[in-house]
């Protein structure tokens, strides 16, 4: 299973920088990482174009965004990582005030093509 979301940072070139700071190997601190392998996530990628983030999620077959969601709740660190992230985070344009990544959905696959 593919999920790609996205998301925006606020426009400033010091939060920017910290907040890919706090993503390079090995500064997510374990449980983060850890919560998000249990939940089936095989491989989880961020991308930045100027403010503008993009989260790319290859799952396995068992992948549950509500269970992920339900496990996320229950963990004080992923609560805090996710408290300290949304001193760098906006919602995207038409986002719920509790809305944070938003799912995208796919308009073109070169392997659809004929």
């Amino acid at each position: 299973m593919r999920r790609c979301l996205a998301l925006d940072l606020k426009d400033d070139a010091d939060l920017i920088a910290r907040y890919e700071a706090w993503h390079r190997p090995g500064a997510v601190p374990e449980p983060v990482v850890a919560s998000i392998r249990a939940a089936g996530i095989l491989e989880m990628e961020i991308w930045r174009v100027q403010d503008r983030l993009f989260m790319l999620i290859e799952a396995g077959p068992d992948f549950s965004p509500q269970a992920k969601a339900a496990a996320d709740m229950d963990s004080r660190d992923v609560r805090a990582w996710e408290r300290l992230m949304s001193a760098f985070q906006k919602p995207l344009p038409g986002s719920a005030s509790d809305e944070k990544w938003r799912d995208m959905r796919r308009i073109f696959a070169l392997s659809e093509q004929p």
